[in-house]
């Protein structure tokens, strides 16, 4: 029978061929057995005969389609055929179709190549339903024919339990609370509309879920135990040593904040050490200049993923060239990934205008808007929070003064802290350079500078920050015990102290992964998408790329996410799009594609900047000892202040005249300044 295998019986050797697996399915090789003993040879037979009903009675097709579909939206499905099927049509192309049982009418149809080494699983792309309910399909390869079903919702749900969840966050306070309900709201969607089941499976599988991921894992690891680290730092004097250091040079309110600023631009390497290190070093500075906690945060995180995102050494590098270097080979488009990626930094506009616009309010002493009063408040009474504000740190166990007989020595705080930066950055370096060497892959003929750029993108940076965090803290104790400033019980208690400090933020970032989840599974980018997609033309692509990013990243919380959902649209749709239209030469062209794809990254910023269910914008909070909910208040009129002198002076420019950045860059510059200057009001600076 065709496709069945032959076995042979040569001299005194049995069955030469025997089975291996490779690309999905099984092929013979030469095994070559020697004369065995007869039990052998009839174990061996029986063995066979038992295996080989069981592998042929595999279904043809084993579909796995989506858990939920919506309704005028495309999804897709992966099928994977069974051994007999592959072993008959290795290396054929197949025609298929897809079929709605319902109506009869085929909803998809083409031709699979099935290869011998790739190709053994059939994706079909782009297959759409127009009702709701549970829905069965089937899918026809040649003459196999498996029959599947789909369940559709009505496409606006998907949006639901994300901006639930940040109507409760702005209107309650309570973030957990908030993102809970989000979360139940989702899963009682994917569970048919059942609330007991939503509210059970929300419980014992989305949320434990959420830390089933190691680089996940990681991220809390590397909080508690930093937090843990701040608080032997705190106990044994090196806090107020610091901040008493610090006040020598920084004696007054404004540059309290450039400090805070300057310190936020130089940890460039990566978002998160940015966030928690500029927040745990400059509170108890900022308190004692009394600079609100809600002022702060939005330094903080005004530079964390700004200056992360448009360097061109960071732990973002690899993530955002390799999304760039996907989409150009899907296109067949020629270029360098990372030349692209530097070519884009003067068109990454909200990123640029973030970090000018941070600088100009902290130098110029001046607030609107909401950020005004809780300046105000600061500097009139001295409370850096708000009466009845909730710091998403629990700061109980950190305020505690060291005892008044412990010297206070900045370098107990300044060298664990500089530890953790070092091994950041030598982490990276050592990471980076073993991943390449795993790989096999050689750097040379490159300069040094695209070297060192190359093997931190391809760098373990959340391994890395867990070294970081257990490095500083074991430093930080070492330092205390020697010095005999607390005792072994002291320091540990310390420690546990600072870890504890960290544990809402901690609960609140398990709550963010788990609704991004069920964006992922609800398709609510995909939606975001569609919504969007019929205002595309040519010179409206940057800005609208740039919205869709921002839309997306704030309903989901995720600006890497958003990365990897839109770049492999925009960069195909701004290389197609100038093609269509005579009117655009080869310069816009280049200008449009540069800015469409710096569109994505800055847009991803911009959402992540905005939404109370971003992982940064909550470690920001978590850092500087804020009020979650007031940091997104306060900081929300001047993301998307920043944002309008964007598009202004940025995306609408550069798509319709093709202004080149170096024009658009220094007007968004004045403008940024012109804005902080006569929107904002000086607060009373405090001096010391």
């Amino acid at each position: 029978m065709e496709g069945e295998p032959a076995f042979r019986k040569v001299g005194s050797r049995i069955f030469e061929d025997r089975f291996t697996f490779r690309g999905g399915f099984f092929i013979f090789r030469s095994m070559k057995m020697k004369t065995p003993h007869v039990h052998s040879r009839m174990s061996f037979f029986l063995l066979f005969l038992v295996m080989v009903p069981a592998l042929f009675s595999q279904s043809a097709m084993d579909i796995q389609p989506p858990r939920i579909v919506l309704t005028g939206i495309a999804f897709k499905i992966e099928a994977k055929p069974g051994f007999d099927f592959l072993m008959r049509h290795a290396g054929d192309t197949l025609r298929y179709a897809v079929l709605s049982l319902e109506s009869g009418q085929v909803m998809k149809e083409g031709t699979w190549a099935v290869g011998a080494d790739t190709e053994t699983r059939l994706v079909i792309s782009d297959l759409v339903v127009h009702h709701t309910g549970r829905q069965a399909l089937e899918l026809r390869v040649e003459n196999v024919r498996t029959v599947f079903h789909v369940r559709a919702i009505p496409a606006v749900l998907s949006i639901l339990p994300p901006l639930l969840a940040i109507l409760l966050a702005l209107l309650t306070r309570q973030v957990i609370i908030a993102l809970f309900f989000g979360i139940w709201m989702g899963v009682t969607f994917i569970y048919d509309y059942n609330v007991v089941q939503g509210f059970l499976h929300t419980l014992d599988e989305y949320l434990v879920q959420s830390l089933a991921d190691a680089d996940r894992v990681s991220i809390l690891i590397f909080t508690l135990v930093l937090g843990g680290m701040v608080g032997v730092i705190t106990r044994s004097g090196g806090t107020q040593g610091i901040v008493e250091a610090l006040s020598r040079y920084a004696r007054n309110s404004r540059l309290g904040q450039l400090a805070t600023w300057a310190m936020g631009v130089l940890i460039f390497f990566d978002d998160y050490a940015n966030t928690l290190i500029v927040g745990n070093t400059m509170r108890p500075l900022a308190d004692r200049l009394r600079i609100s906690r809600e002022k702060l945060s939005y330094l903080v995180d005004s530079t964390a993923a700004p200056v992360a995102n448009i360097a061109i050494i960071s732990t973002w590098i690899g993530y955002e060239v390799s999304l760039i270097a996907q989409s150009f080979q899907a296109m067949g488009m020629e270029g360098n990934a990372y030349i692209t990626f530097i070519r884009t930094i003067p068109y990454n506009y909200y990123p640029l205008y973030a970090l000018l616009f941070g600088f100009a309010i902290a130098l110029m002493g001046r607030d609107f808007g909401p950020m005004r009063k809780a300046e105000q408040r600061a500097r009139s009474t001295g409370k850096v929070l708000r009466d009845g504000a909730v710091p998403l740190m629990d700061l109980s166990s950190l305020d505690v003064a060291a005892d008044a007989s412990i010297e206070k020595r900045w370098y107990n705080a300044l060298i664990p802290i500089g530890v953790v930066i070092l091994v950041v950055s030598a982490g990276l370096f050592y990471s980076g350079s073993q991943a390449l060497s795993q790989q096999g892959i050689s750097l040379e003929g490159k300069s040094w500078f695209q070297q060192l750029s190359v093997i931190v993108g391809n760098a373990n940076s959340f391994a890395v920050l867990m070294w970081a965090s257990f490095s500083g803290s074991i430093v930080a104790i070492g330092l205390a015990l020697s010095q005999r400033l607390i005792n072994l019980h002291q320091t540990m208690d310390a420690w546990v102290m600072g870890i504890r400090s960290m544990i809402m933020a901690a609960i609140i970032l398990t709550a963010a992964w788990t609704i991004g989840t069920i964006c992922q599974e609800l398709f609510t980018a995909d939606y975001v998408i569609h919504l969007t997609r019929k205002f595309l033309t040519p010179h409206w692509l940057p800005l609208v790329t740039f919205l869709s990013a921002g839309a997306i990243s704030f309903a989901t919380g995720t600006s890497w996410g958003t990365m990897a959902i839109l770049m492999p649209i925009a960069i195909p749709l701004a290389h197609k799009f100038p093609l269509i239209d005579p009117s655009i030469d080869a310069a816009h062209a280049m200008g449009l594609l540069l800015s469409t794809t710096a569109a994505v990254l800055a847009g991803a910023t911009f959402g992540d900047h905005c939404s109370p269910i971003s992982d940064t914008t909550i470690m920001s909070s978590m850092a500087s000892g804020a009020d979650h909910i007031d940091h997104v208040r306060t900081q929300l009129p001047y993301a998307v202040t920043t944002a309008g002198i964007a598009i202004l002076f940025g995306y609408l420019p550069t798509g319709f005249l093709g202004w080149s950045p170096w024009l658009t860059l220094p007007l968004g510059g004045v403008a940024t300044i012109l804005v902080v200057r006569f929107l904002g009001r000086r607060s009373n600076d405090h001096t010391l």
